[in-house]
């Protein structure tokens, strides 16, 4: 028994013992096993850590979510790379002499993955920077999003038809983006109107004014503002605009605006103008109409 046992032993020697060279540095199977080791241990010191920044960062009055996961998120990223770096030096393996023998081969890796890459990178910045963050309604191409999740490589959002997008984190950084919510959720709604050239025009500011100041959902500490804009060649053209904090229900709170607009206007018996043509026949031709049989 005692010669199995030193059997077994002197394999398992011989295994930790079987060597290779990385990079100029020769390597044994019992290194390889340190560099696991130590990042496992690194990934169990990393999630305590955040842990224990999360309970901190909560007690200290951090209650946005997106700001804590993002932190954490950036944390892990480098406590791992350092427990990285710890354990291969602690092996004797040369970072310099790997890197350069790798330089051809990430070359080629750099070129067939320049999108993950890139959107890699411009996820750290958007982590870093906090430009958009979780929570935030964004425009993207013409689109009003709400962002979800913020990933290392794209980034969850959903639309008002609940539909949801994936947006790679380039496009976030290198487009221009309409961020509502950055600094505050305040949003100016405008809606344009025009009336008779007849109308009373005193009293058309007085019912449009009126009735901006009596929309419940706006934001109170934003008056409403009543602009003539323009003599058209039908109408006197009026805006209104008003502010509301919810960016998210623009589309309905638009609606809001132009059917009180128009429900004032009715019941000030105020005529809201559309295009109309004048047509004026010169006397022969109003002679000749008038000679033509008429249908019975």
């Amino acid at each position: 028994m005692d010669i199995q046992w030193q059997e077994i032993f002197g394999l398992v020697d011989t295994v930790l013992e079987a060597s290779f060279t990385i990079g100029g540095s020769e390597v044994t199977v019992a290194d390889l096993l340190v560099v696991v080791a130590l990042l496992f241990l690194t990934w169990v010191f990393s999630r305590l850590f955040r842990r224990g920044l999360d309970r901190v960062m909560r007690r200290r009055g951090v209650d946005d979510e997106g700001t804590i996961a993002a932190t954490l998120r950036i944390t892990h990223y480098f406590v791992m790379i350092l427990g990285f770096l710890t354990a291969v030096s602690q092996v004797g393996i040369n970072l310099s002499a790997l890197f350069a023998a790798g330089a051809v081969f990430a070359v080629g890796i750099g070129f067939a993955l320049q999108g993950l890459a890139q959107n890699f990178v411009s996820g750290v910045i958007l982590l870093f920077e906090r430009s958009i963050k979780p929570g935030d309604i964004v425009e993207v191409d013409g689109y009003v999003v709400r962002v979800l999740k913020l990933g290392i490589r794209t980034t969850l959002c959903r639309n008002r038809e609940d539909e949801e997008i994936l947006v790679p984190n380039s496009h976030l950084v290198e487009s221009s983006v309409k961020n509502f919510t950055l600094h505050d959720n305040n949003l100016r709604l405008r809606a344009a109107v025009g009336v008779a050239y007849e109308s009373d025009m005193k009293r058309v500011f007085e019912v449009l004014q009126t009735m901006a100041d009596a929309l419940e959902w706006r934001l109170e500490s934003r008056s409403p503002v009543v602009l003539l804009t323009e003599f058209g060649s039908s109408s006197v053209n009026f805006e209104v605009s008003v502010w509301t904090d919810d960016p998210w229900q623009a589309p309905r709170r638009h609606s809001d605006l132009m059917k009180g607009i128009w429900f004032a206007l009715q019941e000030a018996d105020l005529t809201i103008a559309f295009p109309q043509l004048d047509v004026h026949f010169d006397a022969p031709v109003d002679d000749a109409l008038s000679r033509l049989p008429r249908a019975s």
